[in-house]
């Protein structure tokens, strides 16, 4: 279920299911931990003895951010309660604090007695055993904690602050369902503490007038310890949770101003998009530098495991839409992340937690008897391709000095050890994780690599190791063309693996076969890119009213058609479709060129959810999302494509004016 309105400051993320409730809490880093363990956390109204979950029926909800902020616009309307409420929701852009400003608005015409239930169903560090929670006559304020992770819930009104409603009690052991059953009469029972698999229902009464409004703002604040949530809850109060909201309004109003592209040139829907994929990009990047591929709990669903990883290849790519945006904190970060988690010998495995250690794998380290490398070397490929673009837009010298040994010589010394015969790198997994081989998408990376380090290292003095990498680059680059390009099919195979003395080549269309124009450094019109461009084009087109193109030719993953291939070759993902569109942009020569390009990126905004989510895949016939939402890799190549497309564009005019 695609995760809506995400939430969040680089510490703390919460994230909402098409319902507006909280799915969820990341703390204190994003991706980890999450304390709701995917479960439910509810919302619900009492209203003059009648009660409604948000997700019942009978609600009309429109979840929206406000324009060009992480602050949410969220309406909620009950013609059978006769009611309207209106939440904003938002995380502190500086403490871990998520607020809600809930204002209930009469629809009937009669002086209201209304109740709103926010039910909290953690499980603190991912697990129920062992957490507590108790009522705090202190600070009038309901407490979950275990270990050293803290969660306080409190609230203030139009007239007081504090909690005067709440009930505690056990869920999911001996049978109880929890304190959210508990509250549907509207009255809670204010029992003071409970151990265990425990969660919380906390009430907010509120006299709403005829025809008028009352409100209350209520927050979790988290910290590790007591003494940080009681400091973090007596700045709220100094500050007033209302004033805190408009704050964090205002800083990412501020923020989005770093984006160096005129939205006069794109169409407003596009523009939108843009920036609201900004924002959301960065809802999914811990400060501590990980970039989280994806924050959607319901995935565990499918596989028993989540997207919550840093994938050193999607970060790089990230990482490069940030460096357009002029986000330089952003990229620094993620590459001193990178510094301290590459293996000594110059390579990533295949992903890490958000603090940096080793993530789970299914990549083997034996094949048949056989040691191997567990790897993706497209990763280790795209983050020094990166690191050079960051530096080619940025110039600090000081920044890349000490991470010069670390992420660009020893990674490039590796690269050149970890080849063949003929040139080309030694088998590896492929970017999509499925198949062991020798694969194009990770020569181009490795190509656009080798020369990446090769300008690092004349920018440095160090004269022979850029001659020897961009020797490598070349000859790689000659082995590609001689190997991997079958003049039977008049394209690229996506991989080949070693047999009988030569390879055998893989012709599967793949979608990831754009690299040979986007790291390779090869002309956009050379015979061969142009080949492979225009065959993807035609066997990855997904032809139903959905559109957009496939990642390769039968691809299973969440696989909907089975049997039309021609017409439904796979899923259409928001990346391999915005692919087809940096290839139209890189090869334009005239505004007319461009249309396609902007067909492509109109089709991911009729693809967005109302919020201006992006998900990893869509159903071909229904359109409707798959897998994660949102997907940070999504947003990122939709960031990337408006920016190459504007720049292209501005150049254009600026010949033309000439």
């Amino acid at each position: 279920m695609p995760r809506d309105i995400p939430v969040g400051n680089g510490d703390l993320l919460i994230t909402f299911d098409k319902f507006y409730r909280v799915r969820d809490i990341y703390y204190p880093n994003v991706g980890r931990f999450n304390h709701t363990d995917g479960h439910v956390q509810r919302f619900g109204v009492w209203a003059d003895g009648m009660f409604a979950w948000i997700e019942e029926l009978g609600w009309d909800r429109t979840l929206r951010y406000r324009a060009d902020t992480l602050v949410t616009e969220v309406v909620l309307r009950n013609k059978h309660l006769g009611l309207e409420i209106t939440c904003n929701d938002a995380v502190d852009f500086h403490h871990p604090v998520y607020l809600r400003r809930a204002t209930v608005r009469d629809l009937s015409g009669k002086d209201r007695d209304v109740r709103l239930l926010s039910h909290w169903d953690l499980s603190i560090r991912g697990t129920p055993v062992g957490d507590t929670a108790n009522y705090d006559p202190n600070l009038s304020s309901v407490i979950l904690y275990k270990d050293d992770q803290y969660f306080l819930f409190n609230a203030c009104d139009e007239n007081k602050c504090g909690i005067d409603n709440w009930s505690i009690g056990t869920k999911r052991v001996r049978g109880t369902e929890g304190t959210w059953r508990d509250a549907e009469d509207g009255i809670l029972g204010r029992n003071a503490i409970s151990q265990g698999s425990v969660d919380t229902t906390i009430g907010f009464n509120l006299q709403v007038p005829a025809h008028g409004t009352s409100h209350v703002t209520s927050w979790l604040a988290c910290g590790r310890s007591y003494r940080d949530i009681k400091a973090i809850n007596q700045r709220i109060l100094e500050l007033g949770p209302d004033r805190m909201i408009e704050r964090t309004h205002a800083y990412w109003k501020l923020w989005l101003r770093a984006e160096p592209v005129e939205s006069a040139d794109l169409p407003p829907s596009i523009a939108d998009l843009f920036r609201r994929s900004q924002l959301i990009l960065r809802t999914q990047v811990d400060n501590g530098g990980a970039v989280i591929a994806a924050n959607d709990s319901d995935i565990t669903q499918f596989g028993g495991d989540h997207y919550s990883y840093c994938w050193p290849r999607d970060g790089a790519l990230v990482a490069y839409a940030l460096i357009l945006l002029n986000q330089s904190e952003l990229s620094r970060a993620f590459f001193r992340f990178c510094a301290r988690v590459i293996q000594p010998e110059g390579y990533f495995l295949h992903k890490y937690t958000p603090t940096g250690d080793m993530a789970s794998s299914w990549h083997p380290w034996t094949i048949e008897g056989q040691r191997i490398l567990p790897i993706q070397q497209d990763e280790t490929a795209l983050v020094l391709w990166a690191l050079r673009r960051h530096f080619e837009v940025f110039r600090d010298v000081e920044f890349i000095k000490p991470l010069y040994a670390t992420l660009v010589q020893r990674p490039a010394q590796w690269m050149l050890a970890y080849r063949d015969a003929n040139g080309l790198p030694q088998q590896s997994w492929d970017l999509w994780e499925e198949r062991r081989g020798v694969h194009l998408f990770s020569v181009c990376a490795t190509i656009g690599a080798l020369n990446a380090a090769a300008a690092f290292a004349r920018d440095f003095g160090e004269h022979d190791s850029a001659m020897a990498f961009r020797e490598g680059a070349a000859r790689m680059t000659a082995a590609m063309r001689r190997h991997m390009w079958s003049e039977e099919h008049q394209r690229f195979a996506r991989n080949i693996v070693p047999h009988n003395g030569g390879y055998r080549l893989d012709m599967t269309a793949d979608a990831a076969n754009y690299a040979v124009f986007a790291f390779t450094g090869l002309p956009v019109d050379d015979p061969q890119v142009r080949a492979e461009m225009e065959n993807a084009r035609e066997k990855l087109a997904v032809k139903t009213g959905v559109g957009g193109y496939a990642r390769y030719e039968r691809d299973y993953y969440h696989q909907i058609e089975r049997d039309q291939i021609e017409t439904v070759p796979g899923n259409p993902w928001v990346i391999c479709t915005l692919w087809r569109a940096q290839w139209v942009i890189a090869r334009a020569k005239t505004e007319a060129d461009l249309s396609e390009a902007m067909d492509l990126m109109q089709w991911c905004v009729w693809r967005a959810e109302k919020s201006g989510v992006l998900a990893e895949q869509y159903h071909p016939y229904t359109g409707e999302a798959i897998s994660v939402s949102p997907l940070t890799w999504s947003h990122a190549t939709f960031v990337m494509v408006v920016m190459e497309y504007a720049n292209k564009l501005r150049s254009m005019r600026d010949r033309r004016r000439a």
